[in-house]
């Protein structure tokens, strides 16, 4: 084995190049089992980001269900999730180009279901005592309008838009049917709240012709978030609830509320997209259940009878869309040193089969950074929490004297976490000998919901300061170099990059994706599902314009003082290109070093392959020229404004 050659931070060579992140940038998604078959969807950037749905059989086989150029993707919400579903092998799916529904049989191509007009649909379940489907749709019939969303059934056989079951809310979600077709339990929620803010989980009757009857609130309100309800196959409804501060399992039973098992861990997730599943019936007295703590997710077994939980030593540290059936558990999973996999677990032996990894891609061991739990001290005398990566590379080591660049990276959402699982686009960076830290500012899912609300009127502040401390408390522990600090995050993670930049000294240089610099703009300009989201983070508009203001990085370029380079999809819906686009102006007026790189047929998150690939290398590139270390391989150079 040769000696590490020596050479300074940032200059190493390494073999996870950006094609290889492009090209192992699988995203696995949405299981679903039909009898003994498993299903679920595979977006794929060598396919321009398109979402195939994939079928594997008991005997091993694993098959494409829909033909390219369709695509298993619906825009409710924006986000999307709850794309498909499927019965005795046939397929019910969104397709993207059009948002209409399909009906595929085996064998044949897809038909359509639902007319060709502006009605969105998602979150589908079959109700098979009267052949449909029962499903959230969004109206976007009314041009100018704010679309409409009720909950809906589409007949199977017939098609057509749908038969409204239940309107007058802001949102639904979640529809799911007992085991013998009479009851139907549904989440809803109004505005200004975001479903972790507060929903509200409702029941009713279906009867014979369908419709619903006597229907009522079991649990939640303003300030409960509930979260995926279930019926146990005994017809007992069971759901996710934050009422001790914590997402904890509780069951409605003979007319009371029970909590299964109290436990200051997350049960939950932040219903970002629909679909989401962190438990299920393994049978109807034991539970399959997965709950985060420290950042940290585990999979357990919980019996209904004595409410005991009991853990499952699983080599992951991330774990999603869970499904079961008897004996089995199946989910996504990951760790540090394996990328997101379709995992099938026997719960009696351990015994885990992995169905697919998202990346087929083997990385030896020594050029992977594992991600080191830190809590770090931050304002107010709280505790703030992150994951840090030190530069690895087997190849390499630097000098005795210098210590490596830091990369801050703040997650999207803002209400979201960051997760543990193999991100070869974070080991590009410590790889090459640029340390990364990732943050789970205030504000983040994982630590209950005290530490969720840190953010409420507090964006653009809180999420900054954790940032900043983070990146302080390295310094200060002699982990990485204070002169060469950089901040990147995408989304609401671009925001609060923005207002690191703009309203804090610390960086050196930044890269923001698709983000917000301009609040008053986004409240005035963004979809029906974030359209106030802003009261609770920032607070309402117009009446406190102020704030809104004072919060925008664009009206402060006099205080940014540091290099930025952006990048947008000029199709995003969600965060409109011109608010990338006046920010590069603005910072280019001023005189200092920018860049600024738009991609045609992106949306809010890039899909497509090359354009991952070009935008790592890009960000790669910038900071080599502001920070003065030589590259190891040859990149297409960026045009950078002022430099």
């Amino acid at each position: 084995m040769t000696h590490p050659q020596i050479a300074p931070y940032g200059s190493w060579k390494s073999p996870i190049t950006a094609d290889l992140v492009a090209s192992g940038a699988l995203r696995l998604e949405q299981i679903a089992l039909d009898g003994e078959d498993i299903y679920w969807i595979e977006t794929r950037p060598t396919e321009g980001g398109r979402n195939a749905i994939v079928k594997y059989t008991p005997d091993g086989q694993t098959m494409e269900v829909i033909p390219p150029p369709f695509n298993a993707r619906t825009r409710v919400h924006e986000y999307g999730g709850g794309s498909f579903a499927v019965r005795e092998g046939i397929l019910y799916f969104s397709n993207f180009a059009d948002q209409r529904v399909y009906r595929q049989t085996p064998g044949s191509t897809p038909q359509p279901l639902t007319p060709d007009t502006n009605l969105y649909y998602a979150d589908g379940v079959i109700d098979p005592y009267r052949k449909r489907m029962i499903c959230v749709r969004e109206d976007h019939t009314v041009t100018g309008a704010e679309p409409i969303t009720t909950l809906v059934s589409l007949d199977l056989e017939k098609g057509g838009p749908g038969e409204v079951l239940i309107s007058g809310n802001d949102f639904y979600a979640s529809p799911r049917l007992s085991p013998d077709g009479s009851r139907l339990a549904w989440l809803t929620w109004n505005h200004p709240n975001m479903p972790w803010d507060g929903t509200e989980l409702w029941v009713g009757k279906v009867r014979e012709d369908g419709s619903l009857s006597q229907t009522r609130r079991v649990a939640g309100g303003i300030e409960e978030s509930i979260f995926q309800p279930e019926w146990s196959p005994d017809g007992l409804l069971y759901f996710v609830s934050d009422r001790t501060g914590w997402w904890n399992l509780y069951r409605w039973r003979n007319e009371n509320i029970e909590p299964l098992y109290e436990k200051e861990a997350e049960f939950g997730r932040p219903q970002w997209v629909f679909g989401l599943s962190t438990y299920a019936f393994e049978s109807s007295h034991r539970i399959i259940c997965t709950y985060t703590q420290q950042g940290i997710w585990y999979l357990a077994t919980l019996d209904l009878e004595t409410r005991r939980l009991n853990p499952l030593e699983i080599p992951y540290t991330e774990i999603v869309n869970l499904r079961a059936v008897p004996g089995k558990a199946i989910f996504i999973a990951g760790s540090p040193t394996e990328p997101a996999s379709i995992v099938q677990l026997e719960v009696a032996t351990k015994q885990i089969q992995v169905l697919r990894r998202s990346s087929n891609i083997e990385i030896d061991p020594d050029y992977l950074s594992i991600p080191q739990p830190i809590e770090f001290p931050t304002e107010q005398g709280q505790t703030a929490h992150a994951f840090f990566y030190a530069p690895k590379n087997r190849d390499f080591k630097a000098p005795a004297d210098e210590r490596p660049p830091l990369l801050v990276k703040s997650h999207g959402g803002p209400t979201a976490a960051t997760s543990t699982t193999l991100n070869l686009g974070i080991q590009y960076w410590t790889s090459r000998g640029i340390a990364v830290l990732d943050v789970n500012y205030g504000g983040s899912t994982g630590y209950g919901r005290a530490y969720r609300q840190r953010l409420q009127g507090r964006w653009g502040i809180v999420d900054v300061e954790d940032c900043v401390n983070g990146a302080r408390y390295l310094i200060e522990r002699g982990e990485i170099d204070g002169n060469r600090l950089a901040i990147d995050g995408g989304s609401a993670g671009g925001y609060t990059t923005l207002c690191a930049l703009t309203f804090r000294n610390l960086f050196k240089a930044g890269a923001s994706y698709y983000g917000v610099s301009d609040l008053e703009a986004l409240a005035k300009d963004t979809h029906k599902f974030e359209a106030h989201y802003l009261d609770g983070l920032i607070g309402p508009y117009p009446e406190q314009r102020d704030l809104y203001r004072e919060r925008s990085p664009i009206h402060f370029i006099d205080r940014l003082s540091c290099p930025v380079i952006f990048f947008q999809g000029l199709e995003d819906k969600v965060v409109p290109p011109d608010q990338a686009e006046k920010m590069f102006e603005a910072v280019r007026a001023k005189g200092l070093p920018v860049a600024y790189l738009p991609f045609q047929g992106e949306q809010h998150g890039f899909r497509r392959a090359e354009n991952i690939k070009r935008a790592l290398e890009a960000e790669l590139y910038f900071y080599s020229r502001i920070f003065g270390f030589a590259l190891a391989d040859p990149i297409e150079p960026v045009l950078i404004e002022n430099l």
